[in-house]
C-alpha cells in the first residue's frame, strides 16, 4: 500500500468566493458543517463524490482543490 498525505484548498477557495461559509458550503454538497471543516482541516478525507462536489461548487477541477502527495517509505523498513 502507498502512503501519502491529502492536503486541500478549501479555506482559500471559501475566501475567494465571497468568504463563504462552512455552513453553506455544507449546505451545498449535502454534508455538515463539522464536516466540512475535519476535511478542511485534513482530520477526514472525503468520499470521491464529496471531492468532486466541492471541486463543482468552486468551479475547479478536483486536482486543484485536493491534492495527494506520496510519501516514500524510508530505507530499511520492512515491506518497502
Amino acid at each position: 500500500m502507498i502512503e501519502g498525505s491529502l492536503a486541500n484548498r478549501i479555506r482559500t477557495l471559501r475566501f475567494l468566493h465571497g468568504e463563504m461559509s462552512q455552513t453553506e458550503l455544507g449546505q451545498r454538497i449535502g454534508v455538515t458543517r463539522q464536516t466540512i471543516a475535519a476535511i478542511e482541516s485534513g482530520r477526514y478525507s472525503p468520499s470521491l463524490e464529496a471531492a468532486f462536489r466541492i471541486a463543482h461548487v468552486f468551479g475547479e477541477d478536483l486536482g486543484d482543490v485536493f491534492q495527494w502527495t506520496p510519501v516514500r517509505p524510508t530505507e530499511g523498513r520492512a515491506g518497502g
